[in-house]
């Protein structure tokens, strides 16, 4: 009986052990999505820059901080920096647009240069898999978070891990966000 108990003590520490390192060994290099354009954006590319990762919105009374992103993404892009936003239409019905208007509406308004991708699911049934990986402790090891609203911020340090999670209402150029894209 001493053994079996022994065994079994052995087999789930085995197995929380190497759950842990499983998780914490997760980053954002194992994706590959659709950009704007349609072409596949492969995250492996991205070893070694912080990333911030917003979800945006055409129709939102957050919209504005497409300038604030562009400024910010200006200034530190030739810093190991980058900004990755997906459109999503998740709330409201704020960006109803076509990948096409929606890259039009950018450009034209913001003068976005920084990566877009392709329209997605940020929460729900049909969210995309990087914001499964986001959202959930499980698939990232650091956190569990909830998409609240659209510019919603994740922080993902230099070794492609989540670092932190800002609210939309935390504008891109908040000197938190600058102290860690500095940091």
């Amino acid at each position: 009986m001493y053994q079996f108990k022994f065994l079994l003590l052995v087999c789930f520490c085995t197995l929380a052990c190497g759950q842990k390192e499983n998780f914490t060994n997760k980053t954002i290099y194992q994706f590959q999505v659709k950009d704007i354009e349609g072409e596949i954006f492969d995250f492996k590319d991205l070893k070694g820059k912080k990333v911030m990762i917003v979800n945006t919105a055409s129709k939102c009374g957050y919209t504005h901080q497409y300038e604030k992103l562009q400024r910010v993404y200006e200034t530190y892009k030739d810093q190991d920096f980058v900004i990755i936003g997906f459109p999503a239409n998740n709330f409201m019905w704020q960006e109803p647009n076509s990948d096409t208007e929606i890259s039009a509406f950018c450009q034209k308004n913001y003068g976005v240069t920084f990566p877009m991708m392709s329209k997605i699911s940020v929460k729900g049934r049909n969210q995309h898999p990087i914001y499964a990986f986001l959202t959930a402790k499980t698939r990232n090891g650091v956190m569990d978070s909830k998409v609240r609203w659209n510019f919603q911020k994740y922080l993902i340090g230099s070794d492609g891990q989540l670092d932190q999670v800002i609210e939309p209402r935390t504008e891109p150029n908040a000197p938190e966000i600058i102290e860690w894209i500095e940091g």
